[in-house]
């Protein structure tokens, strides 16, 4: 339970709108918003990126537009969220056609063992979450979410219209794709909270969980969507067309954020410093060995095990002999593997002994990491990445349910946050750390160790910690 210190809050105070709310006071956001939501490498669950000083935030009683919409998709009946939705799923699917042109685009300027520097490129575009994941939630709640987002969008616009100039030119270069995605990392770092704080104000309380799961879904669909255009667009109109494709890509989600009709949210006065509500989270996780543990285990995952994505255009082009098209087919399986993660944790209603659960999803996981780096067949390479991306998702949304479920209301937003900076602030360590051994022992032999000691570190943790055998 909490110290005896008092916890700090920061007060909201809402000025409605007369046209998108109706007058009665805002209500309490419910438990349930906290519900699991798919993960991926690189981007995504960062739900819990909304707020370290934002414990409560505000469900706006929103008056539905007259849209009929199956149960199912309830939550985009409502004007401002479809806008919201759409945007950035057309956004999304641009990003992950970017991401693959870059990877692809690192072998060719670097053909004899590019391994080093893929954990380098890797480490450049996730580094800025080891920081703002514990303090994006406060900068995201001190300022206006949609300018916020308007402004760190259209950064990533420029970015990506600054990387094609330079690849359409001739004049690109390694370090300067390494600048270019340490400066988009930065500008998503500052994006994701905003981002994950304005759902719950754009649907009703009724609505939340459905909004949660299509904002779910739009992200897992862009994974499979994205890396499969990516490669024929590789094809069809060079690298640097990706990158053009995906600076275009933003005014979809720039024109929706201007649509909006979004209340403005005023932060009150917190007489806490914000490394004074950092540490109070801390000494709390501490004092909860349960959450410590599922906490480590992400970690661990994210230092060891998820690097390997950023090495699946090395293994599709040196190992497994493909061209750009075999790559974005290779992602798009691994992105099918973790919808169908999503859609599984959504049917469970209930998972019982869900400390079990976690665990034996992470070896599974690592399991499949580890055929897949020694796999030399092309389909049986995608089908093992999707078992992969499959067991990865049954994992991290586990665990993300549990500290939602375990923490207390009052510490829940900076548990996650802490959460949040394990899952996502450890990845760029662990690729830098991969792409150094991969370029002395190889990728495939150095994919699979880290792997393998994951998986023995976990299996030692569940026989020796009463408290995670017996977590539900």
């Amino acid at each position: 339970m909490a110290t005896g210190k008092r916890t700090s809050r920061l007060v909201l105070v809402r000025q409605p709108l007369d046209n998108a709310h109706s007058p009665d006071p805002p209500t309490e956001k419910p438990a349930d918003l906290y519900s699991p939501r798919d993960y991926a490498p690189g981007d995504a669950d960062t739900r819990a990126l909304q707020g370290i000083a934002a414990e409560q935030s505000i469900a706006p009683q929103i008056a539905p537009a007259s849209v009929g919409m199956p149960r199912m998709i309830r939550a985009l009946r409502h004007r401002d969220f479809r806008l919201f939705w759409f945007g950035n799923f057309l956004s999304n699917i641009g990003t992950w056609m970017q991401n693959v042109a870059q990877g692809w685009l690192v072998l060719l300027l670097i053909p004899h063992n590019p391994a080093f520097w893929l954990g380098v490129v890797g480490f450049a575009a996730s580094a800025p979450m080891l920081v703002f994941a514990l303090f994006g939630g406060v900068i995201a709640d001190r300022f206006d979410k949609r300018k916020l987002m308007i402004w760190t969008q259209s950064s990533m616009m420029v970015l990506a219209f600054v990387l094609w100039g330079f690849t359409a030119s001739g004049h690109i270069n390694v370090p300067l794709i390494v600048l270019l995605a340490f400066a988009n990392g930065l500008a998503m770092s500052l994006n994701t909270p905003s981002y994950q704080a304005m759902v719950p104000e754009l649907v009703p309380r009724e609505d939340l969980n459905n909004a949660i799961a299509l904002n779910s879904a739009q992200f897992n669909m862009s994974r499979v969507i994205g890396p499969t255009l990516g490669g024929f667009a590789m094809a069809w109109v060079g690298i640097s067309g990706n990158f053009l494709l995906n600076a275009i890509s933003f005014v979809a989600v720039l024109i929706a954020l201007m649509q909006i009709t979004y209340p403005p949210v005023y932060a009150g006065e917190d007489n806490n410093t914000v490394w004074e509500t950092i540490s109070e989270g801390f000494r709390y996780l501490f004092d909860q060995r349960e959450m410590l543990l599922l906490i480590a285990l992400t970690g661990l995952a994210s230092t060891l095990a998820l690097p390997f994505v950023n090495f699946i255009p090395l293994f599709a082009k040196d190992i497994l002999h493909t061209g750009e098209r075999g790559f974005g087919i290779l992602m798009a399986f691994s992105g099918i593997g973790s919808f169908f993660g999503a859609a599984t944790i959504a049917y469970i209603r209930k998972i019982r002994c869900r400390g079990r659960f976690v665990v034996r999803s992470a070896v599974a996981f690592y399991i499949f990491v580890i055929l897949f780096s020694f796999s030399r067949n092309f389909w049986l390479s995608g089908l093992l990445l999707a078992a992969a991306g499959y067991w990865m998702i049954l994992m991290v949304a586990t665990v993300n349910s549990m500290l939602q479920h375990l923490s207390a209301d009052e510490m829940r937003g900076r548990v996650m946050s802490i959460y949040a900076t394990a899952f996502l602030g450890f990845a760029p360590i662990g690729s830098l750390l991969a792409g150094a051994l991969a370029s002395f022992f190889g990728a495939p032999i150095t994919i699979a160790s880290l792997s393998a000691i994951a998986l023995v570190i976990s299996l030692y943790l569940y026989s020796t910690q009463p408290a995670l055998r017996c977590s539900d």
